[in-house]
Order: structure tokens, then C-alpha cells, then sequence
């Protein structure tokens, strides 16, 4: 039976997805109500699989039971597992928050709609992490890109189209680029099946080294077009800024972290290390990721529109993950999955208390800040221990990232990234400080402080949540160190 769990919390999703237009004429709360029954079952269920594989071992399930050359195949490992339950419940949170604050502007037409879109987006990441088959991952991702586009579009303003139109046609050349290495691949393998490449790889390398050179190029850089990767990332911050607070939540916390554990797959999985280091990819990814981190803090300091700044951010924090990817080692690799752990929880709780404060505040200028530590608390509480943990300050979870990154470093021999790594948490500090200060040291004096601001419960309750497991997750990092390592252990 627990077998069938995989493809079982893929098709709740689909089900959820087509029955909540059956529950349009009925009151809203009863599709926000099956909804968080059918994500809280997809974690348990995740849980589930997760315990499973760390206790018994991997398993393999075969649709029709046909042969994996032929067949599409899911692996279920320590890491699929790990990132599918910590993507749901994640997702649980921001999805709670959407309850809250109306989808923030979506007009109330549209809200069953958004929620449809959110599952089948679940839908097609669960299917990303979970397949073994290279063609299988490009199909999910064309869905995942399409499902992105629309959250992003049903605010129904000029900017969120232009935002989506550019978000698409970015997206689609990097689906090209990544099916155009997959042909490259089948092309001398005769396989899409990850398991089966890999191990023909090796034979037709000293065979056909250009095919498979060209294949690394295309699918990296198609890749690293949908994870934002800099110099890929130009549509980011758009997207990220323009759409619901939940919906920048789930791109930024989710979404561009699913395709850099994609590319883990790709690196790891099919080409393997070997050839990666003949072709000087891990140092081609060490500047990629180096300018990323150095950049993406440039421009997050030259910004206005909070919402904007913390896209830029997230292109940032997309090279630390990148780095330690690049480092290809098992310190490296460690580091990369503990930090996309750690930016989904601190990046979810920087776009849901501005959400909260751009939704009852009606501001997202930087500069219109002041005083709102005293209107809204709670909110920019949360804000603040996330906002440390971006810049690395002990005890959040945040820190722990950044030492483990130059952990890595350091084990790589490669001092400059600490050096890096340093100068981009002191540009971090230069966009994020000035906010804490003038929401609590500017504007309205101590003692007209209004207490916890007066939010919906179940908005109150994710940002506490997300801001208790940044501090949590900081002291006692191993907590989740153990499935990590076996995550890790499971692409090595």
C-alpha cells in the first residue's frame, strides 16, 4: 500500500482541482475547508513516505509496471521525500495566510480559480521531484510554468499581464533549451529514463563528447532560466512584485527551488560528476553563483517597492543554493539543501508580513515604513528575525546556512566564496536594517504601540509559525540534519 502513496497524493491534488468549480454554488469556506483537508493529508502522507524511506530504503513505482526504458518511472528516496513534505508543508502555511487576506486584491470572482491553479501547481512539483525520467520532469515543468504564469495573471491589472507575458515567454526558452538536451541525450543514449542515461553516459562520452557538452549547456542553462539563476533572472522581480503576496510566497519559497533541485537531479543523477569536472562545470557554476550572490544584493539595495527588493533578494539567496551545489561535494551539497530549507522559511515570512502590511497599510514603499512596528507589530517582529536570518545573524536558521556554505567553501579550498559570502550578508544588512530601523526607531513613539494588529487568526498564525521555526531551526539545526544527510546521500 505505501507504495501507491506517491501517485496517490498526485491524484488528490488533481481531485481537489476539479472539484472545487462542483463547489461554486455553495459557500466559499467550504472550499477553503476541503482544501486544507487535502494538503494536511498530502503531509501526513509525506510523512509517512518520508519516515518509509529512512528506515527501509528507496523504491522505485513503474506505471503499467513497464520497463523503465520504456515506462515512466518515480523514485522515492530520502530525497524526494525530504523536499516533497517540506514543500506541502510549507504550502499549508501560505495557505492558511491566503485564507486570511482574500488572495490579497484577486477579485472574488476568481478566488475558486486561484485555488484550482494552486493544486494543479502542487500537482506538477510533486511530479518534478518525484520522477526518474528526464521527458516526464520537462512535461511537469511546462504545467508548473504555465500554472506560475497564472497566479501571477489573475490580478487582473496591466503590470500582472506584462509581469506574466514576460514570465511565459522567458519560461518557454528555457522548457526549449531543456528539451533540446534531453534529444541531445536520447540522441546517443536511446534512454530518457535518469537511472538508464546515467549509466550509459560514461561509454558514450569518450564517444560522442560534443552531444553530450551541448546537452550540459542547454539543459543548464534552461534550468537556470526558470530558477532565476542570475544573469537568467530578469523576470523575477516583476513577477515576484506584482503578484499576490501568497502567490510571491509560494514562486520565490517554492516554486524557483524545485527547478535548482531539478538541476540537482540533471547534474547528479544523469551526467554525474565525472564529466562534470572534465567540462569545468562545477567552476562555471562557482562565478555563475558568486556574481548571483554579489548582484542580486546590488540591485535589491537600489530598490523602492519592498515587494521588489525581496525579488531581488531571493536572485541573491538563489546563488548561495547554487554555490553549494557547485562545490560538488557532500559538505557542499549538505549546505545547498539545508539553505533552500531555510530561504523557503524565511523568504515565506518576508512576503507574507509585508502581504499582511501592504494589504491593511496599504504602503510597500521602503520609505513609508516608519513607525510600523507600532501599527502592526507582530507583523514586522516577524519581518525583523526573518529579515537577521537573510543576513546571517545567530540564532536564526539563517546563520547556521551561511556557516555551512563556508563550511563548504573552505573544504573546497575555496576562500574566496567566504569572502563573498561575507560582502553579500553586509549588503543584506544595508536593505534590511534600514526597514527594521525606521519601522521601530522612526514615526510614532513607543508608548502608542497598538498592541497585535488587528488581522484574521489564520493569517496570524502562519507568520508566528514561519517566525518561531526560523529561531527554532537556528539553535537546534539538528532537528533536521539527519534527513538532510540522508538526502544527500541519496544523489551522491
Amino acid at each position: 500500500m505505501i507504495e501507491q502513496l506517491p501517485i496517490l497524493n498526485m491524484l488528490v491534488f488533481l481531485m481537489a482541482a476539479l472539484i472545487i468549480p462542483l463547489l461554486n454554488r455553495r459557500v466559499f469556506t467550504w472550499t477553503l475547508v476541503m482544501g486544507f483537508i487535502v494538503l494536511l493529508s498530502v503531509f501526513i502522507s509525506s510523512i509517512v513516505l518520508l519516515v518509509h524511506v529512512n528506515t527501509v530504503g528507496e523504491f522505485y513505482y513503474r506505471f503499467g509496471n513497464y520497463l523503465s526504458f520504456i515506462g515512466i518511472e518515480f523514485k522515492i528516496d530520502a530525497f524526494s521525500t525530504l523536499f516533497t513534505t517540506f514543500i506541502v508543508g510549507l504550502t499549508i502555511l501560505i495557505y492558511l495566510y491566503s485564507c486570511g487576506d482574500a488572495t490579497d486584491g484577486i477579485a472574488e470572482a476568481e478566488y475558486g480559480r486561484y485555488y484550482i491553479l494552486l493544486f494543479i501547481l502542487m500537482f506538477s512539483i510533486f511530479g518534478i521531484i518525484y520522477t526518474n525520467d528526464l521527458f516526464n520532469a520537462y512535461v511537469f515543468m511546462e504545467i508548473l510554468s504555465l500554472t506560475s504564469c497564472s497566479i501571477i495573471s489573475i490580478k487582473r491589472k496591466k503590470e500582472n499581464y506584462t509581469a506574466s507575458f514576460r514570465y511565459v515567454m522567458l519560461n518557454e526558452v528555457g522548457s526549449l533549451s531543456y528539451l533540446f538536451g534531453i534529444a541531445l541525450l536520447y540522441m546517443v543514449t536511446g534512454y530518457t529514463n535518469m537511472t538508464l542515461v546515467f549509466e550509459s553516459i560514461q561509454d558514450v562520452w569518450a564517444v560522442y563528447p560534443a552531444n553530450i557538452m551541448t546537452a550540459v549547456g542547454f539543459m543548464i542553462v534552461g534550468i537556470g532560466i526558470k530558477a532565476a539563476i542570475f544573469p537568467f533572472h530578469i523576470w523575477l522581480p516583476d513577477a515576484h512584485s506584482h503578484a499576490p503576496s501568497s502567490s510571491s510566497a509560494i514562486l520565490s519559497a517554492i516554486v524557483v527551488k524545485v527547478y535548482l533541485l531539478l538541476m540537482v537531479k540533471v547534474l547528479f543523477r544523469v551526467f554525474g560528476i565525472d564529466i562534470l569536472n572534465e567540462l569545468d562545470i562545477p567552476v562555471i557554476l562557482m562565478i555563475i553563483a558568486g556574481f548571483g550572490m554579489i548582484m542580486g544584493s546590488f540591485f535589491a539595495l537600489a530598490q523602492k517597492d519592498v515587494k521588489r527588493m525581496l525579488g531581488y533578494s531571493s536572485v541573491a539567496q538563489i546563488g548561495y543554493i547554487l554555490l553549494g551545489i557547485a562545490f560538488m561535494t557532500h559538505i557542499g551539497l549538505s549546505a545547498a539543501f539545508f539553505h533552500i530549507i531555510s530561504h523557503g522559511l524565511m523568504k515565506a515570512a518576508l512576503f507574507l508580513t509585508v502581504g499582511a502590511i501592504i494589504y491593511y497599510q496599504r504602503v510597500r514603499r521602503i520609505d513609508q515604513f516608519d513607525g510600523m512596528g507600532y501599527k502592526m507589530p507582530l507583523s514586522m517582529i516577524v519581518f525583523s528575525v526573518a529579515a537577521l536570518g537573510m543576513i546571517g545573524i545567530p540564532p536564526t536558521i539563517g546563520f547556521i546556512s551561511k556557516l555551512n556554505l563556508g563550511l563548504a567553501a573552505l573544504d573546497s579550498g575555496m576562500i574566496i566564496f567566504i569572502v563573498i559570502i561575507v560582502v553579500s550578508g553586509l549588503l543584506n544588512a544595508m536593505y534590511y536594517l534600514p526597514i527594521m530601523i525606521s519601522a521601530f526607531l522612526k514615526g510614532e513613539k513607543v508608548d502608542k504601540i497598538s498592541g497585535i494588529e488587528k488581522i484574521p487568526k489564520v493569517m496570524i498564525v502562519p507568520i508566528v509559525i514561519l517566525g518561531v521555526l526560523i529561531l527554532v531551526l537556528g539553535i537546534y539545526p539538528d532537528l533536521i540534519y539527519g534527513w538532510i544527510e540522508n538526502a544527500v546521500n541519496a544523489i551522491l
